[in-house]
């Protein structure tokens, strides 16, 4: 709740002003979530607003930082695995990765390759294999701040 945590004068506090002109409360408020309250710079009474009511317009300041977004190019691939629950798409996974490294075995046993070639080969057999079966798994990223918050 704000209104009264910023230091103001007393006058620039009061929401409410009796029929009398003599007494001023502070009955209005601003309320926050938790998670936002940190946002908040100041929260004033503007007293020359007119809006046909007894009651004084309650303003509030808020700075909003944006984390910067950025995007990399070797970001990671993730693949649809939720897909390997189904028997059949399990059965069409292993076909398909025993058919990619069927190859690789018996290229190994005859030639003398490096552990470095032997593990690029066999990780691209892998991505292979993800990419034809399963797919890629779509992003399903939370809006962090809703349309309505920032209204």
């Amino acid at each position: 709740i704000g209104g009264s945590i910023f230091m103001h004068k007393r006058i620039h506090k009061a929401t409410w002003r009796s029929p009398d002109h003599i007494t001023e409360n502070q009955i209005d408020h601003m309320c926050i979530s938790q998670k936002f309250r940190r946002l908040w710079s100041d929260v004033r009474v503007m007293r020359g607003a007119d809006v046909c009511s007894d009651h004084h317009l309650l303003v509030t300041s808020a700075r909003l930082r944006l984390k910067k977004y950025s995007t990399s190019n070797n970001a990671r691939k993730r693949y649809n695995v939720g897909l390997l629950k189904d028997k059949d798409t399990q059965k069409s996974f292993k076909l398909s990765l025993s058919n990619k490294f069927q190859p690789l075995q018996e290229l190994f046993k005859e030639e003398d390759t490096g552990i470095e070639d032997q593990w690029q080969q066999a990780k691209k057999g892998w991505l292979d294999t993800c990419e034809e079966v399963l797919g890629r798994k779509k992003a399903h990223q939370k809006e962090w701040i809703s349309f309505t918050t920032l209204q």
